[in-house]
């Protein structure tokens, strides 16, 4: 199902493809290397994808860090999903950000994923 609105359905942007999924490089990348692995489904939720799909999309995650291994050499990833506007969500089309991680991009990035809400990061 593809919806002529969702910038994600837009394929004319994608690397690399699969079956049932596809990545892209983030339009707005948070650091070198920020890729986007997206079901060709429209669908809004990590939770509404199939068994099919979930197996497809973490391949590709895996294939995808290999990639930016060699193109980057990051120090580190963060792997994530938001799903509904709560959890940020801007996009309402399921996808999984592969964000590559550097030494000095952030005084201390300890905490990880955690400083989604910043005074929860640290502990």
């Amino acid at each position: 199902m593809i919806n002529k609105n969702c910038p994600f359905c837009d394929e004319t942007r994608i690397k690399g493809t699969g079956e049932l999924a596809f990545t892209k490089i983030d339009s707005f990348p948070v650091s070198k290397g920020h890729t986007l692995v997206i079901p060709k489904r429209h669908i809004s939720s990590y939770f509404d994808c199939t068994k099919d799909e979930i197996a497809e999309l973490w391949a590709l995650v895996d294939k995808t860090k290999k990639s930016i291994d060699k193109r980057f050499s990051p120090d580190g990833y963060n792997i994530g999903i938001n799903v509904n506007v709560a959890a940020g969500q801007t996009i309402p089309h399921m996808h999984i950000h592969i964000i590559p991680r550097y030494f000095g991009d952030m005084d201390d990035p300890r905490g990880g994923v955690r400083g989604v809400i910043p005074e929860k990061q640290k502990y």
